[in-house]
């Protein structure tokens, strides 16, 4: 699959200008800022994606309030840690609405706590706009008035693109799956099975794992003798590190396609050298150091020092992306109600992000700003998250 991030001489100087901070904070008037939460997991094993989806919203913010803000107020971030468990995240969601006032959210890291969060964002006619969960029912929940938005992936989307890499690049015929016992799980069980039944195809069997599973060598030895040629991978960083490392004590060398899980921190570093075998999607990834959004990033946060430093650009991008439209419809809504903001986010217009450009990314039968045409697969190369070669 091809890189599709090169950036055109225009689009550089466009963009350089469009992150330029180089100017003065206007001066807002007296009126209070508009609260915009934030419900990831910012501490636990997937920090490191909490960490990218934070940076990506504040180099945002930090774009948008350099250039008057919103409705000539400032916008600012208030932030839950909801630690990947959907209880803390729901209660995260309801103390951001009725003890902060935020006029939107963003988040949702992990599906089973973007699913708890989002019949409450329903009810309460919050705006939920999803930066990561790739869970299908997120979006496609069956409100009637449905305020939860995606700038991220979908597992019925991903799972065609991964099911059509094992069997292009490898000539898979009897795939199977291990999947992390959840719903993300479950909505990608749904989503490899459509696909495969798309093709005529049957799986070598459907294996699932918990989280805290040290050794999966049972469920990967039944689809090795049910006669898997090719793994699909659904899991976070640490359950997917564990899959690697159980291939490797059973010495079994099996194509790996996988949802972009791994992608969510040091995934080599628990996996080991064997975990650069694992493929997987992406919807972002810096190629350039020159790139206008991470020479803000490095300005911004001294710490990050290269490319290899940015784990995941993904995270980055599609919570900067989401705050940027976020933020047109709260203007062109010209209200911070959450009715006004849904409809107006179905006639955002115009607004160039980091990925692409947005002209009407949603509409009320498909929320989801992102598909298919927008991934790319990746896998990491001495720490570093790379495309892999055409």
């Amino acid at each position: 699959m091809p890189n599709r991030f090169p950036l055109t001489r225009r689009l550089m100087i466009a963009g350089a200008a469009a992150l330029s901070l180089s100017t003065a904070i206007p001066a807002f008037a007296q009126e209070d800022p508009i609260k915009i939460g934030l419900v990831a997991a910012l501490s636990g094993q997937s920090a490191k994606s909490g960490e990218a989806i934070t940076r990506g919203i504040t180099l945002a913010l930090d774009k948008i309030n350099a250039e008057g803000g919103v409705l000539g107020r400032e916008l600012e971030l208030v932030s839950r840690d909801d630690e990947s468990n959907p209880g803390k995240g729901l209660i995260a969601a309801r103390q951001l609405v009725q003890r902060e006032g935020v006029a939107a959210m963003i988040g949702g890291l992990d599906t089973p706590v973007s699913l708890a969060i989002v019949p409450f964002a329903n009810d309460a006619q919050v705006p939920f706009i999803g930066p990561w969960a790739a869970g299908t029912p997120i979006t496609k929940n069956g409100a009637e008035e449905n305020y939860v938005f995606r700038v991220s992936a979908v597992d019925e989307f991903v799972d065609e693109a991964i099911t059509e890499y094992l069997v292009t690049e490898y000539g898979s015929e009897k795939p199977g799956m291990i999947l992390i016992n959840n719903p993300w799980g479950e909505s990608n069980e749904a989503g490899l099975t459509k696909a495969l039944e798309k093709r005529g195809m049957e799986h070598a069997g459907i294996e699932k794992f918990e989280s805290n599973d040290v050794d999966v060598v049972p469920q990967l030895t039944r689809l090795r003798e049910n006669g898997a040629d090719g793994l699909f991978l659904v899991a976070n960083v640490a359950p997917s590190a564990q899959v690697v490392k159980s291939l490797d004590r059973m010495g079994w060398d099996v194509p790996i396609a996988s949802h972009w899980g791994p992608a969510g921190g040091r995934f080599t570093e628990l996996a080991g050298p064997s975990g650069e075998k694992v493929h997987f999607i992406q919807t972002f990834l810096f190629t350039d150091p020159e790139h206008p959004l991470f020479v803000e990033l490095q300005e911004k946060f001294p710490e990050i020092e290269s490319l290899a430093d940015v784990t995941p650009a993904t995270g980055i991008a599609n919570a900067y992306d989401a705050t940027l439209l976020l933020a047109a419809a709260i203007e062109k809504a010209g209200s911070t109600e959450g009715p006004a903001i849904r409809e107006a986010m179905y006639e955002i217009e115009g607004v160039e992000g980091v990925i692409k450009t947005y002209d009407k990314p949603f509409t009320p039968d498909d929320q989801d700003a992102l598909g298919p045409q927008d991934y790319i697969f990746a896998n990491f190369v001495e720490g570093e998250i790379v495309p892999l070669e055409d």
